[in-house]
């Protein structure tokens, strides 16, 4: 079966055409035929083509909003090699990824108007990502009129997270009126990452417990026992949790009045500051990009500063997380940052000898965007590198929906 994958970031478009086999039982048995990913919407948009992780060619393209962006990939598809416009007639199924599913929304669902209703009321807890997966619907549906459309939902794995991790300390019966809870984000990453490493260790996913970490421009941890996600760093919204690239993650909830009153703002250029301006960008003064702020780690005090704050608290998720299970097989490397940040990996592997972890310097150096393990032979808990494929998992479960 060919899937179309549509991936809305905060302001760019990832795009897969992905062959599942009728048989396959995971996602990574999956095949792309086309990867590409479009940048800037809204400003000076480019659509980048990739093989594996590494960007192939580049051109710029019209992409005013993410319907623009949809309509000029699919002039791209049509108007490129005959592959291409071959892929582009086989698509059998649509899957969008869509960031927040709340309380109800937990599965592979199609697309109605009604859980297009809801996935549009659910902008307000996630208003950097919801709203670009229905700006892509519409010319999604003219260009497949016939073709079935399915969510799957970043926060669906995490719905196994039990009660007493999952609410705040509010009056209780403030979170049951406004379902407020911590939903959780990133599933279709942690899931992967989880599937990839039972098959490397032989194990089913029920024998699994892991801590998987997913590192990109938004970053979250999660724990996994027996195959469950029990806790994941992110909260009601993906604001909540690690420093990111451009959120600040984790901050005391008085620093909004504070800033409302003493900077002038409203509360939404606070959130605005918090979401968009924040975190390695906002520390380093520089970028959100680990592999430009590395250049200058030893001669730039602020960005050392940036990836110093960074690397600190993904060691104190990882810490919690291992206290939380109790110990864990092993903790999973996922996500751009994760797969190519030397320094992130060593400080946690030298920081996590107290539970058993040994890193191996010379893996450490070697896997940058590949799989393998990072630890020594001798290490009581295992540390491996898992790059994520999104992609392959939002096509799998689509297949597994369709099929079921």
């Amino acid at each position: 079966m060919q899937i179309l994958v549509l991936n809305p970031g905060g302001n760019s478009l990832k795009v897969e055409i992905v062959r599942c086999e009728p048989d396959q039982r995971h996602a990574f048995e999956g095949t792309k035929s086309i990867s590409v990913i479009i940048e800037d919407i809204g400003k000076s948009p480019t659509l980048s083509t990739y093989q594996g992780k590494k960007v192939v060619h580049t051109e710029a393209i019209e992409a005013s909003d993410y319907a623009q962006a949809v309509e000029s990939l699919f002039f791209w598809l049509r108007n490129g090699n005959e592959d291409r416009h071959r892929d582009l007639r086989e698509i059998e199924c649509v899957g969008v990824r869509v960031v927040h599913g709340g309380p109800d929304l937990i599965s592979p669902t199609p697309i109605t108007a009604e859980v297009e209703r809801q996935i549009v009321d659910l902008e307000r807890l996630a208003p950097l990502h919801n709203k670009s997966s229905i700006e892509v619907l519409e010319p999604v549906r003219r260009r497949f009129p016939q073709v079935a459309i399915y969510a799957v939902f970043d926060t669906a794995f995490h719905r196994t997270i039990p009660q007493h991790a999952a609410l705040y300390a509010i009056p209780l019966e403030l979170s049951e009126k406004h379902r407020i809870r911590r939903y959780g984000f990133h599933g279709i990453s942690h899931r992967f990452m989880m599937e990839r490493y039972a098959f490397i260790a032989g194990k089913s996913v029920e024998e699994c417990n892991l801590v998987t970490m997913h590192l990109e421009s938004g970053c979250s941890v999660t724990a996994i026992r027996n195959g469950r996600s029990i806790e994941n760093t992110m909260g009601l919204t993906p604001l909540e949790g690690l420093m990111m690239g451009t959120r600040s993650g984790d901050v005391d909830p008085s620093l909004l009045p504070l800033l409302v009153r003493e900077e002038q703002l409203s509360l939404d250029d606070v959130m605005k500051i918090l979401n968009k301006h924040s975190g390695l960008l906002g520390v380093s003064g520089e970028s959100l990009d680990t592999r430009v702020l590395m250049k200058h780690y030893e001669t730039n005090s602020r960005i050392k500063l940036a990836m110093d704050m960074f690397s600190h608290r993904v060691l104190k998720a990882v810490g919690a997380y291992l206290a939380v299970l109790g110990g864990a097989d092993a903790v999973i490397f996922g996500g751009g940052i994760a797969e190519n940040t030397k320094l992130l990996r060593a400080h946690l592997g030298d920081r996590l000898r107290w539970c058993g972890l040994e890193l191996d310097d010379d893996a450490n150096e070697r896997l940058i965007d590949l799989e393998g393990e990072l630890s020594t032979r001798d290490s009581r808990i295992k540390a491996w590198v898992i790059p994520v494929e999104e992609g392959l998992q939002i096509a799998h479960e689509c297949c597994c929906a369709l099929a079921s």
